[in-house]
């Protein structure tokens, strides 16, 4: 479980250094819309760092964090696509063979399972964006601080995943 969460943090970082990168690259390209839903998304894997590396700490202290990669953006809808193959692995590959093996540990579980129920959604809304390129709206999106998960518009009560109320919830 330790590997793992060293690995599930590398894996978050460079994902919210490319996002990054891809919000800057869809704000530059007249995609508002999308590039607060990578701002949103960079900003959820910088949620699930922490929660990671909050189990990572009571397990090794002093672990050290690793720098986030050089990252670019292209074309957005290659970027959108690009995203939500990543956040399709995190949900089909990797977080379920973590989960396996912290469930067998009796360590990190909890974390794990709750990044791959938000990634899903991530999957979820850069699909959307994809097939709407064309047709964007201005609703905005709305993270959960608790767990990052991203809600899109303004209907809804409370996250999903860990039940934080909407008014807790951080606007893109």
């Amino acid at each position: 479980t330790l590997e793992n969460l060293k690995a599930a943090i590398s894996g978050e970082t460079g994902a919210s250094a490319k996002y990054a990168a891809f919000a800057k690259a869809a704000k530059e390209q007249g995609y508002d819309q999308i590039a607060r839903l990578f701002e949103a998304t960079s900003a959820a894997e910088q949620i699930h760092i922490g929660l990671e590396a909050g189990v990572i700490a009571e397990i090794e202290p002093g672990y050290e964090r690793p720098a986030a990669p050089e990252a670019e953006g292209i074309a957005t809808d290659l970027n959108l696509i690009a995203g939500a193959l990543g956040e399709i692995y995190e949900t089909s590959d990797m977080y379920p063979s973590f989960i396996k093996v912290a469930q067998e540990e009796g360590e990190g579980e909890f974390v794990f399972t709750r990044a791959k129920l938000a990634e899903a959604v991530h999957a979820e809304l850069y699909m959307d964006a994809y097939n709407n390129i064309d047709a964007p709206t201005d609703e905005p999106y709305y993270l959960c601080p608790i767990c990052g998960y991203i809600h899109k518009g303004d209907d809804f009560e409370k996250c999903p995943i860990c039940f934080t109320p909407a008014d807790k919830f951080r606007k893109f």
